[in-house]
């Protein structure tokens, strides 16, 4: 189902989108698939109703977050069922993104209170002089698949805090958990049109939201290459943009790092959500000293990963979202081993009985070199390169990406060491010894061409504000 203007509607052309299980291939539901001109339907509604949703004040708008935060949370079982169905990852994972999800909801119920303006030292003693902070406008939201809940909410809440309707397009692989999120609007009661869901052709959906004037605001997580897309179609109207991008995130063990734990936080940044996160450990950098044992523990402590369906009890991995994300995979995987990798554990599709899915082994690779497309490429999958390194002046010659500058990660017990890391890995987010860094509180966004602008935190809510400044002669 689509929602325009605070009601549930079938697509105009009466044209369905087929929702797959990924782990067994078998159809879930079939929703409403739209396209330009519900969209514009959509953005029309959101318009209208941007005039009165401004003028409420940070405390109303800040109850309305708060009664969804309350729906979410009586929901969350609910949600984690139909998340893991239509995507794939653990039931536990499910519920711990559902928890993330809130803590934005919650986080910006209360920051719409505080959106400040400024009162600035005149020049000239006859003038008062004030910077006001209004919200951007109508704001066209598009999130992917693999946190079909935290990157709804970590996008709309901020937005709707601020005093901006919105218009969500979510991925055609994960729309009912989508639906769920709008659910929880609808019964909070949100005025018609603040909130507007538009399921269908990305590309119909995207032009419109790209041309339409009436949007003041595009906000995309996904690939490079489509964000650029995003943005060069903003640009004809100058709209404002903010990009969460692809990512490369590199993972550093010196000889005096903890290999127990740094082993545990590969198991975090890399197999959880079957390592199809944009701030998963793409390559594994450690010292040569302990790289050979560390590579045993990595492989021995992966090798004990159970893989299956994720609605069933006791799954640690579940499959990647499609066959073409499987296909890709394999690909890296084939091409590491050509070019000299050692496989310690893992390496080959799933096709065990009563897994039908697109699933795949987690899988460690020794002796990962730059000629291997996984150390350039985005695998998007449970693949883990290990690299080994000699010196902090050689690592630090290789960890910055060309491309990517999202997420990194680093493994030290010398305080010194951690504080010059910190500052020469040249990425967005830098856990030091922490492998989930990522907090509502906190700026979320990447450098280069993993994205611009920031989500969470105040920083995030600043995204969909404009300052208008306002001189008055006295």
């Amino acid at each position: 189902m689509l929602y325009i203007n605070g009601e549930w509607r079938e697509a105009n052309s009466g044209k369905t989108l087929r929702v797959i299980n990924p782990a067994t291939g078998e159809l879930i539901k079939e929703v409403a698939y739209g396209g330009a001109e519900e969209t514009n339907e959509a953005i029309a509604a959101a318009t209208s109703a941007f005039s009165t949703w401004k003028r409420r004040t940070g405390k109303e708008r800040g109850q309305y977050l708060e009664r969804v935060a309350q729906l979410l949370r009586e929901k969350t079982d609910e949600i984690a069922i139909v998340m893991t169905s239509e995507m794939g990852k653990p039931l536990p994972e499910a519920h711990r993104e559902i928890g993330i999800a809130i803590d934005y909801v919650d986080w910006y119920a209360e920051e719409a209170k505080r959106i400040y303006g400024e009162t600035l030292t005149p020049s000239h003693t006859d003038k008062h002089l004030m910077v006001l902070r209004e919200p951007v406008g109508v704001t066209a939201a598009i999130t992917p698949w693999n946190f079909p809940i935290a990157m709804i909410t970590r996008k709309l809440s901020p937005a709707l805090a601020a005093g901006c309707t919105v218009i969500l397009k979510p991925a055609s692989a994960t729309p009912l958990t989508a639906i769920k999120v709008f659910e929880c609007f609808h019964e909070a009661e949100l005025p018609k049109g603040v909130a507007n869901l538009v399921i269908g052709s990305a590309a119909e959906i995207a032009n419109e939201m790209t041309s339409n004037p009436e949007v003041k605001k595009i906000t995309f997580t996904g690939s490079t290459e489509v964000g650029k897309k995003l943005i060069r179609d903003s640009a004809v109207q100058m709209k404002r943009v903010s990009m969460e991008l692809g990512g490369h995130a590199p993972f550093i063990v010196f000889e005096d790092a903890d290999l127990d734990l740094a082993v545990e936080g590969i198991m975090l940044t890399k197999f959880k959500n079957c390592g199809q996160t944009c701030i998963s450990t793409n390559r594994i950098y450690v010292a040569d000293k302990v790289a050979e044992e560390f590579g045993q523990k990595l492989a021995e402590r992966v090798s004990k990963l159970t893989i299956g369906n994720g609605l069933e009890e006791g799954v640690d991995v579940g499959p990647l979202i499609d066959h073409k994300a499987l296909e890709k995979v394999e690909e890296h995987v084939e091409d590491a081993l050509l070019h000299k990798g050692t496989l310690l554990c893992g390496g080959k599709r799933v096709t065990k009985a009563g897994l039908p899915g697109s699933f795949y082994e987690p899988t460690v690779i020794q002796g990962a070199n730059e000629a291997m497309k996984i150390l350039t490429e985005e695998t998007f999958g449970p693949v883990a390169p290990i690299i080994s390194f000699s010196t902090e002046e050689e690592v630090i010659g290789k960890v910055n990406h060309k491309q990517y500058g999202l997420a990194s990660y680093c493994y030290t017990k010398d305080l010194s060491r951690a504080l010059r890391i910190m500052r020469e890995l040249d990425y967005g987010i830098v856990g030091i010894n922490d492998p989930t860094p990522i907090v509502a509180q906190a700026p979320f966004g990447g450098v280069k061409e993993s994205g611009i602008g920031r989500e969470g935190g105040k920083y995030g809510l600043e995204e969909y504000l404009e300052e208008k400044f306002v001189s008055i002669q006295i």
